[in-house]
């Protein structure tokens, strides 16, 4: 079986007690990962607190560009196992979570696994208006994703590993996507995945849903604005990798998610409307409305207006309209 390095990137120390969390979650795996790399994206303060106060974790700076893609670059040249594994600062991974990561490998042309992310949702739970079909806007697993372990053509950033020849060989992530602190981009490693696939058309990424994590969603990441600002940044997100890898392969899971899945969650909730059932109104007006902005991001991407948009999601977060700065 493969040596298994766990790669958790960090950038602020707002999220310190969640990045104890996530370390724990790991030291506690059977069998334990071969090395745990905690990634300090270009905060000195962290670091130097990193560094006195955690042990058996190696600690080092991302001497990359600035941001998520950076950051996983940096731990995936300092890494040493066979498989590169990513968990998120915020998250927690479940028992076995190791093991059901790593099973897949037996098969060689595996290339890369991934499995649930799991929202944990603040004290009052998911909101009424919020569907379960958009839980990609704060990271998590959605409805439309497999329901069982089969391949898929991308994995969920927060809970994901790949061979590290496998990614060496396609040049890494592309820094020139993805989350950083003021931008709530995503996608670099859908790009990533589909870099991969078209080098090795035999390559397979495997869904396998028992290697599952919690993912932490804070009160700020469930109010309207945000998801409405989510929703565009992912619209932009996907113009850029179409750009990258093609709009055919880009948006290939996409356009199956808009024809089917979105259309039933849609009519769900307009019955529920007019049963009157509570919170199938704002449901209905989130599908509609996330999907519209979605597709306006999309466009005005394409259509190269991308910055525009970004300066105005800037914008608004610091006119205090969101209390966390981007997303993981």
């Amino acid at each position: 079986m493969p040596q298994v390095s766990v790669i958790v990137c960090a950038y602020t120390e707002r999220r310190w007690d969640l990045v104890l969390r996530a370390l724990a979650s790991l030291q506690a795996q059977e069998p334990a990962p071969h090395e745990v790399i905690l990634v300090v994206d270009h905060n000195e303060r962290f670091l130097q607190r990193a560094n006195e106060e955690l042990a058996g974790v190696t600690i080092i700076p991302n001497d990359d560009v600035k941001g998520l893609a950076g950051a996983r670059n940096s731990g995936v040249r300092a890494a040493s196992g066979d498989v590169v594994a990513f968990l998120d600062d915020d998250a927690s991974a479940d028992p076995g979570w190791i093991e059901h990561l790593r099973a897949p490998y037996r098969d060689p042309a595996v290339q890369g696994t991934g499995g649930m992310v799991r929202a944990e949702w603040p004290p009052a739970g998911r909101p009424e208006w919020f569907p379960a079909e958009f839980g990609w806007v704060v990271g998590c697993s959605y409805t439309g994703l497999p329901s069982v372990a089969g391949p898929v053509r991308n994995l969920i950033g927060a809970n994901m590993s790949f061979r590290r020849e496998a990614i060496e060989s396609v040049g890494l992530f592309s820094t020139g996507i993805g989350r950083s602190a003021t931008a709530p981009l995503g996608c670099e490693e859908t790009e990533l995945s589909i870099r991969l696939a078209q080098q090795d058309p035999t390559a397979m990424l495997w869904y396998e849903p028992a290697a599952s994590v919690g993912h932490a969603v804070s009160e700020p990441r469930v109010q309207p604005g945000y998801f409405l600002r989510r929703c565009l940044a992912e619209g932009l997100s996907k113009a850029l990798v179409s750009t990258m890898v093609g709009a055919s392969d880009a948006t290939a899971s996409e356009r199956d998610y808009v024809r089917t899945v979105l259309p039933r969650a849609m009519w769900r909730a307009a019955r529920g409307v007019f049963h009157r059932r509570p919170g199938q109104l704002g449901m209905l007006a989130a599908l509609i409305g996330g999907l519209g902005v979605t597709t306006l991001g999309y466009g005005l991407g394409r259509f190269g207006l991308g910055s525009q948009a970004l300066r105005l999601i800037d914008s608004e977060r610091r006119a205090g309209t969101t209390q966390e700065a981007g997303a993981q």
